[in-house]
């Protein structure tokens, strides 16, 4: 603890964004570049070493926030960044990504604004890879044992990361061209940048993690041939069935998945594309659904200048302070936050009928209607409730030329054939079953991330990948020093 009244004598600085006329004319992160390193020292020194971390609780992967954040404070970068790496294998991908929920756990935060644990913990990746700290770890020798794990999101390339340097021999599958899952195509460029993404991946390469693209388990090979080649096999296939909106009017042109629209917006970043065949630009756009999914397409709508942008919520507008009643501290709360995204549609002014920024909130959508030609023109819409009941008289009718569903993921998708090729059984949610050690019903085949867990956030995503990689390694050789931080019942604190 660099300054034991740091948190008395230092208000909250976050990283700045770049000015909203500016950044929306490029795809570029949102943030000013090198305005973070001048800052964060003394936002580190915020933080209290309170004698209960509960900013380790709240983390799913056990971050060593209170160590590292002192070390920043005395700008000792290459320790800080030992102590960052001991616990996570991406932080760079985390400290852009992850909403934080160790910041809602802070217990400066039970009375003041919180630690900017996510500004830290960025820095700490950024600068490690500037000075040359970040390495290739290659394993003193090899195992024998052969791993394959099919899906290169979060989950599994922590999976492939942990295994081989345990001295494992892995594959990673991945059905699309190049690795990533959801963080190459789901993920915007203005939220991050790719060659973060890159540079991890010639990593693990240079670790000895083999890289199959361009092969979808179950269609391009067969999930039973598969598993008789490997001596273990990780599913970290993510949760990508989408859900849907059986409404009047869905069958119209011009109603696409989010999932449909983000990844051709990211093909154009990475030059596939000159243009995406679903581009927003001259559109009238709405987004139905109010997650961070929806902040995404909202985002992108805007750089391909749609000519308004509105987002649907079917929830409540919530309040701008953590109910204690309902969500007292150190859960993490529902309270109204302003992402870029919708600072962006806010000074733009993209959705005049919007409740705030970009958002109608407590609104349900009823019907889709269509031009002579089958494309959709209208989405009508109603007030609801804390039921999701209608209001009586609250209907009201939007211009929509593109209408984006982003309605959340109900499980793994079945159309390649893997879940039923292997036999595995699923809960009734549509997610992977798995025992109490990451396993499936199937001998040697073990189940991670959002295939298995559910829909998540990035920061659980990473603690699944490192917990299955201590299942398996326990699976081939009897024992394992790899870590453990999550089981996979464990879920996040809450009421």
């Amino acid at each position: 603890m660099a300054d034991p009244k740091g948190f008395m004598s230092t208000p909250r600085q976050e990283w700045p964004r770049r000015p909203v006329e500016e950044r929306t004319r490029d795809w570029d992160e949102v943030y000013v570049p090198g305005a973070l390193l001048p800052i964060i020292s003394k936002q580190a020194d915020r933080c209290m070493d309170c004698g209960i971390p509960f900013c380790h609780e709240a983390c799913p992967l056990g971050n060593l926030i209170p160590e590292w954040n002192d070390l920043v404070s005395r700008e000792d970068w290459r320790a800080a960044s030992d102590r960052l790496h001991a616990t996570n294998n991406f932080p760079e991908y985390t400290g852009r990504l992850c909403p934080a929920p160790c910041e809602a756990g802070c217990v400066l935060a039970i009375n003041q604004p919180a630690v900017t644990i996510k500004n830290v913990e960025c820095a700490i990746a950024d600068r490690a890879w500037e000075d040359g700290f970040v390495r290739p770890r290659p394993p003193e020798r090899l195992s024998g044992w052969t791993v394959a794990v099919i899906g290169s999101g979060p989950t599994g390339l922590a999976a492939a990361q942990q295994l081989t340097r345990a001295g494992h021999t892995v594959a990673v599958y991945e059905k699309d061209d190049r690795i990533g899952g959801l963080m190459r195509y789901g993920i915007p460029e203005f939220k991050m940048e790719k060659h973060h993404l890159e540079r991890r991946v010639e990593q693990m390469r240079a670790e000895g993690t083999r890289f199959r693209t361009s092969t979808a388990v179950g269609r391009d090979v067969g999930a039973a041939e598969l598993r008789g080649r490997y001596d273990a096999v990780v599913i970290a296939t993510g949760a990508t069935a989408w859900r849907e909106l059986d409404v009047p009017g869905r069958e119209l042109a011009g109603i696409h998945q989010a999932m449909e629209y983000l990844p051709l917006a990211n093909r154009v970043c990475e030059g596939d594309l000159e243009r995406s065949p679903l581009c927003a630009a001259g559109s009238h756009v709405v987004i139905v659904g109010g997650g961070d999914t929806g902040a995404d397409c909202l985002g992108t709508a805007v750089r391909e200048r749609a000519a308004s942008v509105t987002q649907l919520d079917i929830y409540a507008q919530p309040g701008g302070e953590r109910d204690e009643d309902v969500e007292p501290w150190p859960t993490y709360p529902k309270i109204y936050r302003l992402s870029a995204a919708h600072e962006e549609a806010r000074d733009l002014r993209t959705a005049p009928a919007a409740d705030a920024d970009a958002r109608l909130f407590a609104a349900s959508t009823l019907r889709f209607t269509g031009d002579a030609d089958g494309h959709v023109r209208s989405l009508h819409l109603v007030e609801v409730d804390a039921a999701r009941q209608p209001v009586p008289d609250t209907g009201r009718t939007l211009p929509a030329d593109l209408v984006l569903l982003a309605l959340g993921f109900s499980g793994p998708d079945r159309e390649d054939g893997l879940v039923d090729q292997l036999g595995l059984e699923l809960m009734p949610r549509g997610t992977i079953a798995r025992g109490s050690d990451f396993a499936t019903n199937v001998s040697g085949v073990f189940a991670a991330g959002d295939a298995a867990r559910g829909q998540s956030l990035i920061v659980w995503a990473i603690a699944e990948g490192r917990a299955v990689a201590a299942a398996v390694d326990r699976y081939l050789t009897g024992s394992s020093r790899l870590p453990a931080p999550i089981g996979p019942y464990d879920r996040p604190m809450a009421v």
